[in-house]
């Protein structure tokens, strides 16, 4: 079946600017509270005729969890819908979600311990109208965390296809610094780039040390993307880094 296209409309004239409905999310007990995290994340985004938010997309990541939580916050969020001519249309918008979060630690039954990001206040949502939207989408849905469970992610480069392009530029060299002294070889990773820019299903194909390929792996998680588009349409692709230790002299 083949995926129904809208067209993007951007404020104007003639098209009313969907209204953010203000909502409350709920804090954590200050007093658990382990580690503090604060940043502010932006993002784009379509506004349907229903008022969901679809099509997120990284802006500016910060490259850690706050950036997940961002996707959270404001797939949730709902408007009054776009109009034009007082008939509902996609929107698109802009957002900067200012986050003040912090690690909250929990104790699961055998008595590990696990951590969770949470809001210590509310988020602050600055949203705007895009001036230059694309003008036509394939919708998708706001939370996509099992987009890539619940598609085939592809892996060879298509007619229409554009792959993703990396947002940020987590520091390399620090993986290649933390290696043990006499390593040498290269460590290959695969994994998903989601429909949001997202890595995700993040797996080590060519071992090289257990501490390196961890450091390989955190080094993936922390990189966002522009997440690959085919006729207008985000669609989930596979992604491969390959990082090598060379000897000294």
């Amino acid at each position: 079946m083949k995926a129904e296209r809208v067209k993007v409309y951007a404020v104007g004239p003639d098209v009313k600017a969907p209204e953010f409905i203000p909502t409350n999310l709920p804090p954590i007990v200050a007093e658990k509270c382990k580690k503090k995290i604060d940043g502010k994340v932006a993002l784009s985004l379509l506004v349907d005729a229903t008022g969901r938010t679809r099509n997120l997309m990284f802006v500016h990541p910060l490259g850690n969890d706050l950036d997940r939580l961002a996707l959270k916050i404001v797939a949730t969020d709902r408007f009054t819908s776009a109009t034009r001519n007082g008939m509902p249309v996609v929107a698109a918008e802009s957002v900067e979600v200012n986050m003040q979060a912090c690690l909250e630690e929990n104790h699961g039954n055998a008595g590990n311990k696990t951590y969770e990001l949470r809001l210590r206040s509310q988020p602050v949502r600055k949203y705007e109208s895009l001036s230059r939207p694309i003008e036509e989408a394939v919708l998708t849905a706001g939370d996509t965390t099992k987009d890539s469970a619940g598609r085939s992610a592809r892996t060879k480069p298509e007619d229409g296809l554009t792959f993703p392009v990396p947002l940020n530029h987590p520091d390399r060299d620090s993986v290649i610094e933390a290696s043990k002294p006499g390593i040498s070889g290269s460590c290959k990773i695969t994994y998903i780039v989601d429909t949001q820019g997202m890595p995700q299903d993040v797996r080590v194909v060519r071992s090289l040390d257990p501490v390196f390929d961890e450091r390989f792996i955190e080094f993936i998680h922390k990189s966002r993307f522009t997440p690959a588009m085919k006729n207008g349409e985000p669609i989930p692709v596979v992604g491969r880094d390959e990082l090598s230790v060379t000897p000294p002299n």
